[in-house]
């Protein structure tokens, strides 16, 4: 992909299309995706989130994460925004593989993983998860197994906030892979408040503030380097005006 746009706002005043990412999208005119990886960072409630969802929807993957092939739906709560997103593709580009993947409904993927799997009439998946049930495996084991088995070169992968479930370590593999995948023609938008994953080399960091302003940011003004980069140089001084009023 190389840009986003949206084809209209089809209900100004009601949800997503009040979300400040949605407006900053029909203020700008849309999104280019200059880099083979663009990260969306912003404060709880910016949308990015809501972005990368209907991202996926407009690229064919299910709402609830997967593959462009997993068609289950456990409860309908993406929002519509997805329908009035139009994607630009880079001609004679298109993407080998992919996969959406949604922190909070990966359960339900993995369930949906085991089910296939035990299909006699499909063939085995397991083996492109590491071998392993993610339900056998930790959050972050199955997440970092995904990463590592399941996604391959040239694919197209939509992430919100994987590290959700990584650890410190966890994240610096998930970079590593990350870095590896672009190397191999592959492309990534990740929606993430991770300090870490944000040190991926050359990529582009889009900044989304909560009144709708959209700009791409340096690593450093990064707002969760920024703020993290402040509060361990000085954890105290955060921690007094925070807790404050316990005095």
């Amino acid at each position: 992909m190389r840009e986003i746009r949206l084809d209209s706002v089809p209900e100004p005043g009601v949800y997503p299309y009040t979300l400040p990412v949605v407006q900053g999208l029909a203020r700008h005119g849309g999104l280019e995706l200059p880099s083979p990886v663009t990260f969306l960072v912003g404060d709880n409630g910016t949308g990015k989130s809501t972005l990368v969802e209907a991202m996926a929807v407009a690229a064919g993957f299910n709402a609830e994460g997967g593959s462009q092939s997993f068609g289950f739906s456990t409860r309908a709560s993406e929002s519509s925004l997805g329908e009035h997103l139009v994607l630009s593709r880079v001609a004679g580009n298109r993407p080998r593989t992919g996969y959406f993947l949604r922190a909070e409904s990966f359960y339900n993927v993995a369930t949906e993983i085991e089910r296939l799997d035990q299909d006699p009439g499909s063939p085995p998946l397991l083996p492109a998860y590491g071998g392993v049930s993610p339900h056998e495996r930790s959050h972050g084991e199955s997440f970092l197994d995904l990463v590592v088995h399941r996604f391959g070169p040239k694919g197209l992968y939509l992430l919100d906030e994987p590290e959700a479930a990584l650890s410190v370590h966890g994240c610096l593999a998930a970079l590593s892979r990350i870095r590896e995948l672009v190397q191999a023609g592959s492309q990534f938008v990740i929606a993430t408040h991770s300090p870490i994953l944000l040190a991926c080399p050359d990529a582009t960091i889009v900044q989304i503030d909560t009144s709708g302003e959209i700009e791409t940011v340096e690593y450093d003004d990064a707002e969760p380097v920024a703020l993290t980069r402040a509060f361990l140089a000085d954890p105290q001084r955060y921690l007094y005006y925070l807790f404050a009023d316990d005095a």
